[in-house]
C-alpha cells in the first residue's frame, strides 16, 4: 500500500494532541485539530494558540502554525471525511474513546487509516464496537513525549488490522514523522512503559530496602548506567508522579499473575506524595523542590522517613567512583554490579529484576529481544537495552550468579544457553544476528538508510585515515566521510588537518565527500581553551597562523571540485557554522541548532562566517548593483551581534544560515544516507564549484548607520561598553572597511577584515574574560 498522507485529523488538544498535531504540520501535513467546546470557548483553539509560547516549542517555526486549523467535535467532524489520518488523542478513559470512534466512524471514508495515541488502553477494546471494515484500518500509534523530540513510536495493531496499512503508518512515522518504530502488542502499556514503569517501582523498593537517598539512586541509575542525566527521579518529576500511578494503575489492574499485580502496587510513599500534591515539577515540587536560600536556589529532596525536604547528600560509593572512572559503558556495567558495597549491591539487585522481567515478557509484549530493546533506547534513551546489557554483564555468567541467588531463568534462555548460544546478538561476517524466544536466529534487518558510522568503521579498511581529532571513512560507493571525534567535536589544528589530507584522498579516488559525525552535536566551535591560552601568552603569530588555516579550510570546502555535503546536527555553533555552510549542500537534521555566537565570548565570526553571512544576504537582492543594500547588510548585523541560534533547521533557513537549496532529514538515522545520497545525485549530475565571487559594500556611509544604533543601544544601557566595541568592530567587517560605498571587495579582503578584528578583539581583556567565563561556567558573560 504506497499512500501519501497529507491531510490529518487530530481529535484531541491536550498536552499530547496538540503536540501530535504540530509536528505533523511540522512535517508538513495539513492538520485540523477537534476537540470540545465548553460555552463559547473552542478547546482547540485556545491550545493552537498556545503552541508558540510553550517550552520546548512542540513546532520546528512558527510559520508551522499556518498548516493548522481549529474546530470543534459538534462543528467539526466532517472533517474526518477529507483525512488521510486520524489520530485520536483524548483522554485516558476507554468509554470515552469509544464514544467518539463511534461517532468519527459516520464520517469516515474506507481505506482511511485510523489510530489512539493511548498510552495503555487495549486497541481491541477500543474499536470492538465499530465495523469490520473500520477495525481494519484502525491501530495504535504510541507517541511519546514529546512528539517533536522523542523518537519512538510505538505502533501496536490488533488481529484485524491490515498488515498493509501498518507497513505503510510505519514507512511514514520513519521517512516524514522522522521517527523509530516498534512494533508492540496490545497488551497495558505496551513494551517501552511496562519495561520503564516495573524498572522504577523495582527501584523504588530496593531504594528503601538498601537505605539510599533520592539523590543517591540518581547517581547510581543516571548516565553510568547509559542512562540519562536524569536518572530515575528527576526523569519522574518531569512526567508527573500522576501520570506515573495512572500508568503503574493501568498494568496493576489488568495483570492476571499476583506476583507481577504486587510489583506492579505503587509504594505508599508515592500515594501520600501524590495526596499532597507532591507530583513533580509542575507542581514545582516532587521527588525534588527548588528553594531560595539568601538568593541562590538550592536542591533539596524529599525524605520519606522524615516526611520533609533535606539538603541533597553526596553519593559516595567505592564502586560508583571506579564505574565512574572506566572507560567503556560495558565496562561501567561490570564494575558497578560486581562490586559489593551498597551502592553495587543496589544497583546489580535493580538491574537483575528488570533483565529478568523483560526476559518473562517475550513474546507477551513483543516478539523479539530487539523490539524490547529498540523500545527502551528509543522511548528512555538508555544507550543499551535490557538484552543488549544482558549481553555486555555477560549471559552465561549472569545467568549463574541469578541462579545462585535463588532466582529462575524463562525456558527459552536456559534453552538457548543449552545450545551453546551465550549471547542475544551475535555478529557474523559483518552481519547481526539475534535470536528468538523459540530459539531460530534472526538476521537485524536495518534499513540502507541508516547508515551508521559506528558500524561500518568495525569493517576492516573502512578508516582510511585518522588523527585525535577526525578521521575520513569509506562509505561506499566512492563516497568519503569526515568525521570529527574531538572532545565535544570543538574544532582545533587536527581536524583541520584531516579535512586538507581529506581532500587530496577525495580528489583522487572519491566521487565526493560528506562531512558528518555521530557525537551528540555536529560542532560546538573553535577549541576555546587553545585559543584563550595562546591569547593569553601574547602568542599572535600563532592565533593568526589558526585563523588563516581556519579561514582556508572553509574556501577549500566551498570551491572544492568534487560535491561536498555538510551534515549537521544538534549544536552547530560558531566553527562548526562555518565548516558546514561552505559546503555544496546542507544535509542539516531536522533538530540542529545553529548560530554563529561568537560575540558571546568577546570575538566575531572569523572562520569565513562574517563573510559567507554577508555575502549571502546580499548576493539574493544585489542583481544590478542597484538595489541598497543596507537592510540587507543590518540584517546580517543583528543576526551576528546577538549571536542568534536557530531552534531548528527550518529556522536556520528563516535566519539564513541554511539555503533554498539545502536540504533537511526529519530522520536523524537517515541523515548519513541522505548526504551520501545527496554526493551521489550531485556527481551524477557533473557537478562544478560555484564561481569566485566579490561583494559590494555599503562603505563607511552603512557603517555609519550601524555606529549609530550601536550608540542608542549603549545609552539606553542594553548593551556594556565592550559589548558596543565588539559591535564595532562587527561593523568595520560587514561595511567593507575604510572603503566608500559601493565599492567591490573580493572575498579574500573581507577575510582579511575577519581575522584583523578578531586578532584585536582577542587581545582585549575583557574578550579573554568571556572565553575564561564560559569555558568555566557554560554561559556567557556581560562584562
Amino acid at each position: 500500500m504506497e499512500r501519501t498522507l497529507q491531510k490529518a485529523v487530530v481529535l484531541g488538544s491536550g498536552v499530547m494532541g496538540a503536540a501530535i498535531a504540530a509536528h505533523l504540520a511540522n512535517a508538513g501535513l495539513s492538520v485540523t485539530m477537534l476537540d470540545r467546546k465548553i460555552g463559547g470557548q473552542r478547546l482547540a483553539q485556545t491550545a493552537l494558540e498556545q503552541l508558540p509560547r510553550q517550552k520546548p516549542s512542540p513546532l520546528y517555526s512558527k510559520r508551522v502554525l499556518e498548516r493548522i486549523r481549529a474546530g470543534s467535535f459538534e462543528e467539526d467532524l466532517t472533517a474526518v471525511g477529507e483525512a488521510d489520518w486520524v489520530i485520536e488523542a483524548i483522554v485516558e478513559q476507554l468509554e470515552a474513546k469509544q464514544e467518539l470512534l463511534a461517532e468519527v466512524e459516520k464520517h469516515w471514508k474506507t481505506g482511511t487509516i485510523v489510530s489512539s495515541n493511548t498510552s495503555g488502553i487495549s486497541i481491541a477494546a477500543m474499536s470492538r464496537q465499530t465495523g469490520e471494515s473500520f477495525r481494519r484500518y484502525f491501530m495504535g500509534t504510541h507517541f511519546f513525549n514529546p512528539p517533536r523530540y522523542m523518537k519512538l513510536v510505538e505502533l501496536i495493531p490488533t488481529e484485524e488490522t491490515d498488515p498493509e496499512a501498518v507497513a505503510a503508518v510505519k514507512r511514514f512515522c520513519e521517512s516524514r514523522l522522522g521517527k523509530r518504530v516498534v512494533l508492540a502488542k496490545d497488551t497495558p502499556n505496551f513494551i517501552a512503559n511496562r519495561i520503564g514503569t516495573y524498572g522504577l517501582l523495582v527501584t523504588m523498593h530496593e531504594m528503601a530496602k538498601h537505605g539510599l537517598s533520592v539523590s543517591a539512586v540518581d547517581a547510581l541509575t543516571g548516565p553510568v548506567l547509559g542512562r540519562p542525566k536524569s536518572a530515575t527521579f528527576r526523569t519522574l518529576d518531569m512526567v508527573g508522579l500522576d501520570t506515573f500511578v495512572h500508568v503503574a494503575n493501568n498494568v496493576h489492574r489488568q495483570a492476571s499473575d499476583p506476583e507481577e499485580k504486587a510489583a506492579f502496587e505503587v509504594p505508599a510513599v508515592m500515594k501520600e506524595m501524590l495526596q499532597n500534591g507532591q507530583i513533580g515539577e509542575k507542581a514545582g515540587r516532587g521527588f525534588y523542590q527548588v528553594v531560595r536560600t539568601g538568593g541562590e536556589k538550592v536542591i533539596e529532596q524529599w525524605d520519606a522517613a522524615s516526611g520533609s525536604y533535606i539538603a541533597r547528600d553526596k553519593a559516595r560509593f567505592p564502586s560508583l567512583e571506579a564505574a565512574r572512572n572506566a572507560k567503556t559503558l560495558k565496562e561501567k556495567l561490570r564494575v558497578l554490579t560486581e562490586a559489593g558495597d551498597p551502592g553495587g549491591r543496589f544497583v546489580w539487585t535493580v538491574m537483575k529484576k528488570v533483565l529478568l522481567y523483560s526476559a518473562y515478557k517475550l513474546p507477551e509484549i513483543a516478539d523479539d529481544p530487539l523490539a524490547v530493546d529498540e523500545a527502551m533506547k528509543w522511548g528512555f534513551n538508555w544507550e543499551l537495552g535490557p538484552f543488549e546489557t544482558w549481553d555486555a554483564l555477560g549471559v552465561e555468567r549472569t545467568a549463574k550468579r541469578m541462579k545462585d541467588e535463588g532466582d529462575t531463568l524463562p525456558s527459552w534462555i536456559e534453552d538457548m544457553l543449552a545450545a551453546g548460544r551465550t549471547s542475544f546478538y551475535e555478529k557474523k561476517e559483518g552481519r547481526t544476528f539475534y535470536f528468538l524466544p523459540v530459539g531460530q536466529a534472526k538476521e537485524l534487518y536495518r534499513r540502507p538508510e541508516f547508515l551508521s558510522l559506528r558500524s561500518l568503521k568495525e569493517r576492516q579498511g573502512a578508516v582510511l585515515m585518522s588523527n585525535a581529532g577526525a578521521s575520513l571513512i569509506d562509505l561506499g560507493d566512492d563516497v568519503a566521510c569526515l568525521e570529527f571525534h574531538s572532545p565535544n567535536n570543538a574544532v582545533g589544528p587536527d581536524i583541520l588537518q584531516m579535512l586538507f589530507r581529506s581532500l587530496e584522498e577525495v580528489r583522487s579516488h572519491y566521487r565526493g565527500l560528506v562531512i558528518a559525525n555521530e557525537g551528540r552535536h555536529f560542532c560546538v566551535g573553535a577549541n576555546l581553551m587553545l585559543l584563550l591560552m595562546e591569547a593569553q601568552d601574547d602568542n599572535w603569530l600563532e592565533i593568526d597562523r589558526m585563523i588563516r588555516q581556519f579561514q582556508e579550510a572553509s574556501m577549500a570546502i566551498k570551491y572544492f571540485e568534487k560535491p561536498i555535503v555538510s551534515a549537521p546536527f544538534g549544536m552547530t555553533l560558531g566553527g562548526g557554522v562555518e565548516l558546514a555552510i561552505p559546503a555544496a549542500v546542507v544535509q542539516a537534521s531536522a533538530e540542529t541548532y545553529m548560530g554563529l555566537v561568537e560575540t558571546g565570548v568577546g570575538l566575531i565570526p572569523a572562520g569565513g562566517g562574517t563573510k559567507e553571512l554577508l555575502m549571502r544576504f546580499t548576493r539574493n537582492v544585489d542583481y544590478d548593483g542597484k538595489v541598497d543594500l543596507q537592510p540587507f547588510v543590518n540584517r546580517a548585523f543583528e543576526t551576528i551581534g546577538m549571536a542568534k541560534v536557530s531552534t531548528s533547521a527550518q529556522e536556520a533557513k528563516e535566519l539564513g544560515y541554511l539555503r533554498t537549496t539545502d536540504r533537511i532529514s526529519l530522520n536523524r538515522d537517515s541523515q548519513l544516507y541522505d548526504a551520501k545520497r545527496m554526493v551521489i545525485a550531485l556527481s551524477d549530475a557533473g557537478y562544478s564549484p560555484p564561481e569566485r565571487e566579490s561583494c559590494r559594500v555599503v562603505g563607511e556611509p552603512g557603517r555609519a548607520v550601524l555606529q549609530m544604533a550601536l550608540y542608542q543601544m549603549r545609552g539606553g544601557g542594553h548593551i556594556t561598553e565592550h559589548d558596543e566595541l565588539i559591535g564595532r568592530k562587527l561593523a568595520h567587517v560587514l561595511t567593507g572597511g575604510q572603503r566608500p560605498a559601493n565599492a567591490v571587495v573580493s572575498e579574500q579582503a573581507l577575510l582579511d577584515l575577519e581575522r584583523e578584528a578578531f586578532l584585536s578583539l582577542c587581545g582585549e581583556p575583557k574578550s579573554q574574560a568571556r572565553m575564561q567565563h564560559m569555558l568555566l561556567k557554560g554561559k556567557p558573560l556581560r562584562n
